[in-house]
């Protein structure tokens, strides 16, 4: 019996039993589905992540002083608006820097009170982040000398305190002290933070007076290229040692290190949650190991009428093995595409890019076979070492 005629005969006997062929098939389109699904949200939230890092600029670097907010750093350690000055004349390969302090402070309206994040900085924070407006405008670098009571604010924070209604030229109370909404960033712009939390970003002079502080948290900077990042947080970090008499005090991180930090977190939980969803594809094997034995019983004295007839041991054991695989495939095909299907609905409903690809589909067919294999040799084993006399005896 060559190859064809084998895949004949298995599918023949899975649809003489059909429902027997299908429970037996659950557990491996469930775990092929499975593993296809994580996989493709894996993909497609690794996507989006580093669409949503990129669009801020692979040249973005921030430098801070450790432990800001502890009581170990000292006044003169720690970053001021004078070291911007310093490093917009002194570091040549800045293309643009902006001094931003962050604050959690109650901002309301004369209905509605939330909390939310407030950032103090300059003009160029728009420029560093590549900040997309979606109403109104961004305050100029006079504004933030002055302190122009002014705020440009994020969709969480117009929605949380606005509704539906234009936040444009509405009023919102940060403190006490009253700002006028003249900005609204786009869904999703580059800020920094997560956008699930409301924010304001306001003129550097007004939240020094809000919050009756004058200190810098992070120097937020491009460098003229991504060749230069490295080279450039080299010199502002030497520039800052140099000014405040310390070697270690400061610190940076670029954007491209954050993207393969983030890059590897995702490619460690894809592969764990996969591993995970893989289990059910080894029930699923038991399964197909089970119902094989079950079939080399049925079928004894048909074992034993072809071995009598001249089948030798290795076409005994090759055609239960290709059944057992044939099984495991069917169910890997129908898993395939339960699983795609499945994971275009998610990607569409977490508004993630697609991610299936050529790899995930020799994945599915892959573990598909290995699971017919594996879990099929036992069985095909046991059918090809039956003794013809006995096999025929069989009742």
């Amino acid at each position: 019996m060559n190859l064809l005629e084998s895949i004949r005969v298995a599918l023949e006997a899975m649809w003489a039993n059909k429902l027997r062929a299908g429970l037996t098939m659950l557990g491996i389109i469930i775990g092929v589905a499975a593993v296809i699904l994580v996989v493709a949200i894996g993909q497609g939230g690794k996507a989006k992540l580093m669409s949503e890092l990129e669009k801020i600029g692979t040249n973005l670097f921030i430098v801070y002083t450790e432990a800001v907010s502890s009581d170990t750093v000292r006044q003169d350690e720690r970053i001021t608006l004078d070291d911007i000055d310093a490093i917009q004349d002194k570091v040549k390969t800045v293309k643009a820097i902006a001094p931003s302090s962050y604050e959690y402070a109650e901002t309301r309206t004369q209905y509605k009170s939330k909390q939310g994040m407030i950032i103090g900085t300059t003009a160029s924070y728009q420029e560093v982040f590549n900040l997309k407006l979606k109403q109104g405008s961004f305050f100029s670098d006079s504004d933030a000398r002055v302190g122009r009571r002014a705020a440009v604010i994020n969709p969480k924070m117009a929605e949380d305190l606005f509704g539906t209604a234009s936040p444009i030229g509405q009023r919102i109370v940060i403190r006490s002290v009253p700002v006028t909404v003249i900005g609204v960033s786009e869904e999703g712009s580059s800020m920094m933070g997560p956008n699930r939390q409301g924010q304001a970003i306001i003129p550097r002079a007004l939240w020094e007076d809000i919050f009756a502080s004058n200190r810098v948290d992070e120097i937020e900077g491009k460098a003229i290229s991504k060749e230069t990042v490295d080279s450039t947080i080299k010199d502002i970090l030497n520039l800052l040692h140099k000014r405040h008499h310390n070697n270690d005090r400061y610190k940076a991180f670029n954007l491209e290190q954050q993207m393969e930090s983030a890059n590897k977190a995702m490619e460690i939980v894809t592969m764990v949650i996969g591993a995970i969803a893989g289990i059910s594809l080894v029930v699923g094997g038991i399964g197909v190991m089970n119902i094989m034995l079950v079939s080399v019983t049925e079928r004894t004295r048909e074992i034993g009428i072809r071995i009598a007839v001249g089948a030798k041991r290795r076409d005994i054991l090759r055609q239960f093995l290709i059944e057992a695989v044939v099984l495991s495939l069917v169910g890997g095909i129908v898993g395939l595409m339960l699983g795609t299907g499945l994971s275009a609905l998610f990607s569409a409903v977490l508004e993630l890019p697609f991610g299936f690809s050529l790899s995930t589909l020799l994945l599915a067919f892959g573990f598909s076979s290995a699971v017919g294999i594996f879990f099929g040799i036992y069985p095909a084993s046991k059918a090809a070492k039956l003794s013809p006399i006995e096999a025929l005896r069989y009742e």
